[in-house]
This record gives structure tokens, sequence and C-alpha cells, in this order.
């Protein structure tokens, strides 16, 4: 097919085209694959010296057809398949089938979130969802407000952000929005989890303050922040001169699960005055069930939420969302230009959402949320969110009940972290030989030991599924 038209409009050839185009690529996507490996096994060095064999960017295109052609042969067949029972390593969820639908329209459409002239009805979306939002975890949706992300480590950065440029106009007296930073900043100090996110250190790279601003709290044998431990070094920063500013509970850890003490940490937060900000990337979808809510504790104490919506809920990547308990503490982000988000109109009701983060061109990703929760419904999603749940007990029972294998904590999600007795280098073979059979698992370390992880997202996992997955891992001993 020669691409003699150019976009998508009201003009018949163009629709026809458009037409033609999406549904041959559905089948390229669809004649990809025909069994329930989730990835080819290919080695990474022939890979991509395969790739690297392939020209670019020539004077001449290929057309559509003789491109597709190339992807579907050379591409496709080594694309990872999420929706596979047997990819299990990451936070890295297979995409509910009208969340496909919903990407269709946002690529289709094109339009971008910074103004309201460029999404007229999707920020109006993303309005309602961020109320929504709000009121599902306990926030007043008169009172808050948030804004979508690119994923987890931008909501987290946004949360920081806000956080500090508070504290320090509350404190100090001092607008770093105007004025950048000052030598206090060297001694603010923020407060998360020895095992929690690695984004707390990247953000407190980039806004200036440093990995040693980072503050990694020590957990019990659940993974949980130590609420003795973390009390008491607070004091003692205190005492050397230091000056708390943030506070992070993780709401599942990315290898454990592990739920941190929200309810303690209020309290040490309004002791010395610091924000309080929730990383619930990974277990902000307990909200939607009544059954496993509890989990997450009392999440309305918070200042901040980071949503990921590309992990439990099962949407398409990227999707994510930070909420505010104080719409105020968006104050850092907006700055007006003539050119964008002029303030005449913001007066006269027009929205530009600009103003609420970090970044500016972004997706309507609100309409993924949107679509998921109006097809689905609470009750829906709550079984999928339940079924993980379940699925993790499970595998656990079997594993810590077989001699084979050691599995130190139970899941408090849907991960499971265990190792076959027999040391480091054989957990490192197994998870390479699975991989080979196209069969995806994830690996990491707990006390200088490697260990495996099944990362266990997907509903259409069964019990079956993973008696078989065990049985093949405690077979390449």
């Amino acid at each position: 097919m020669k691409l003699s038209n150019y976009t998508l409009s009201d003009c018949p050839s163009d629709r026809n085209q458009y037409s033609k185009i999406i549904d041959e690529t559905k089948n390229a996507i669809l004649s990809s694959f025909s069994d329930d490996t989730s990835f080819s096994g290919i080695d990474p060095n022939e890979l991509r010296k395969k790739i690297r064999s392939i020209s670019i960017l020539e004077d001449e295109g290929l057309g559509f057809e003789r491109t597709l052609a190339l992807v579907k042969e050379e591409i496709l067949p080594h694309m990872l398949r999420t929706w596979s029972r047997n990819y299990m390593p990451h936070l890295h969820s297979p995409a509910l089938l009208e969340s496909l639908a919903s990407e269709m329209i946002i690529s289709a459409f094109n339009d971008s979130m910074d103004s309201w002239d460029q999404g007229p009805v999707a920020t109006e979306i993303e309005e309602a969802v961020i109320r929504e939002l709000l009121v599902l975890y306990g926030f007043d949706p008169d009172g808050g407000d948030g804004a979508f992300t690119s994923g987890g480590s931008q909501s987290n950065l946004t949360a920081i952000i806000a956080a500090r440029d508070k504290y320090i106009s509350r404190k100090f007296n001092w607008d770093v929005k105007k004025k950048g930073l000052f030598p206090e900043c060297s001694k603010l100090r923020l407060y998360t989890s020895e095992i929690s996110h690695f984004s707390m250190d990247k953000s407190a790279h980039i806004l200036g303050l440093g990995y040693d601003a980072v503050r990694h709290v020590k957990v019990n044998d659940k993974g949980e922040i130590d609420i003795p431990y973390f009390s008491r070094l607070l004091k003692e920063d205190r005492q050397k001169g230091l000056i708390p500013f943030l506070s992070v509970a993780t709401i599942g850890t990315t290898d454990f699960g592990s739920i941190d003490d929200v309810e303690a940490m209020r309290r040490l937060c309004d002791e010395y005055s610091m924000h309080l900000h929730l990383d619930a990337a990974y277990g902000s979808a307990l909200a939607l069930s009544d059954r496993e809510r509890w989990r997450m504790g009392r999440i309305e104490l918070a200042d901040s939420i980071t949503i990921d919506f590309h992990k439990m809920f099962l949407l398409p990547i990227s999707c994510s969302a930070i909420l505010f308990k104080d719409k105020n503490d968006l104050k850092p982000f907006s700055l007006h230009a003539d050119y964008l988000n002029r303030e005449e109109d913001e007066e006269d009701g027009y929205i530009n959402l600009v103003g609420k983060g970090i970044q500016t061109t972004r997706r309507f990703d609100a309409l993924k949320v949107f679509f998921s929760f109006k097809s689905r419904g609470k009750k829906e999603y709550a079984s999928i969110i339940e079924k993980a749940l379940d699925n993790a007990s499970y595998a656990y029972t079997v594993i810590s009940s077989d001699d084979a294998f050691f599995a130190p904590v139970a899941p408090a999600l849907s991960s499971v972290v265990f190792a076959l007795k027999g040391g480091d280098e054989l957990n490192k073979r197994v998870r390479r030989a699975l991989l080979k059979e196209g069969i995806v698992i994830g690996q990491t370390v707990m006390n200088g030991s490697v260990m495996l992880k099944l990362t266990l997202l997907n509903p259409n996992i069964g019990h079956e599924d993973l008696d078989k997955l065990i049985e093949k891992i405690k077979n390449y001993r």
C-alpha cells in the first residue's frame, strides 16, 4: 500500500486507508503468536545483531505493507507478550481488552493535556476522573486535586517537589520557585523504607538535594518500616541540625509488596511537621476491593498519593496519577505563558492542566481509566485484584511447604519471593533456562542471596499453571 494519504481526516480515502492500516496491523499482531509462551527465547546478542542489520532511514520508504511485513517478520515474534500466563517477573501487567480500544482512540485523535484548546473533552474527563479518585482514596474532592503522570517515578518526583517547596515556604519564608535553593537545603532530609522504590534517590538527585538527603529507614522481618527505629532516627537527625521535611510510606514494595504503617508514620510526621506521601504505585488498586482495602491502612491520613494504573489495574503503559489532599500543594507547577495557558482564559472557566504538573505535552491517559472503570465496574475490578492476591497466597503455600525451596516472607500483595536451596548460581541458571523456553520470572536479592520472584498480576493464571511452573523450577536442580 502506497502511503498517498498523510493523516486521518473527513476525506473518504483517508478514512479508508486508516481502516485498512488498522485491520492489517491487527491481523499481523494476532498472527505473531500461536502459543502461551511469553518470549521467543532468543539470545540478546543474536537479537541485537538481527536488529542492527536493518537499515532504518533510507532515501525512499518501503511503503506501509512492506514495512509491516518487515515488522511482522523481525520484530513481532520477539515482542514480550505480557498477556502470557508464563510472564510474571515484574510489576508489568497485561492490558485489559477494553483499554486497548481506549489506546486506539487516544492515538487517533492525538489530543494533548496541556491546554483546554488542545483537548477540550479530554481535559474535562481527566478532571472528573481525578475527582473520582480523590473520593476513592479518602480525600475531599473540593479541597484536593491531582494530575496524571507518566508513571510512579514522576508521581513521586512531583510529590517531593511539592513537599519541599511547601516546607521551605512555611519554615523559612523562602520561595524556591522564584529564588531557587538556598544553603539550608543541604540539610533537608526525606525518609523512606530501605526497600522502597529507587525513584526517591533519583528524585533527590534531580532536585539538587543529592542521594545523601535520602534516609533509608530499616525494615522489620515483614519488610515494613521499623517505626521505633524511624522515631529514633528522626530524633537523632533533628539533634544533628538536619531538617526532616518528608516521609514516604510505601503501599506495596516492589519485591515483597510490603505495606508501611500509615497511621504510625502520620503521628511522626505531625510531630516533626513533615509531609506524608504514600507511594502506592503497586498497592493502590486495593482500594477497589472491599475485601482487601484494609491492607492499605488509613490512607486518608496521607498528604499525597502515587497511583499506578499500569500495574494492578491492568492498563496499558503509561498511566499514573498523583493526588494531593490540599490542592494548593500543586502551586509550584503553575506558570503562565501567553501562547499556551492565558490567565484570562482560566478566569473564564477554561482549565489548562499544564499548571498541575511537570509535563507540558502529554497523552489523554485518563481515558483508559474512564473506559475500564465504566466497562468493568468496581465489583469486577475487585475480583481481578482478589484473584491476584489469592494466586500469590496459593503459590507461597505450595513453595513454602516444599523442602526444595526457601520462601522467607509471606506475600503482602501479589509477589512471591523464593529460592531453590542450592545457592545463587543455581537460581540464576534456572531463571536463564526458563527465559530460553519463553517463561519469564523475576530475580532479586535478599540479605545478599539471589532470589527468584513471581509477580502474579495476570487474572488468567490459575492454580494448575502455578503447580506446573513450580514443579518445572524444582526439576532444574
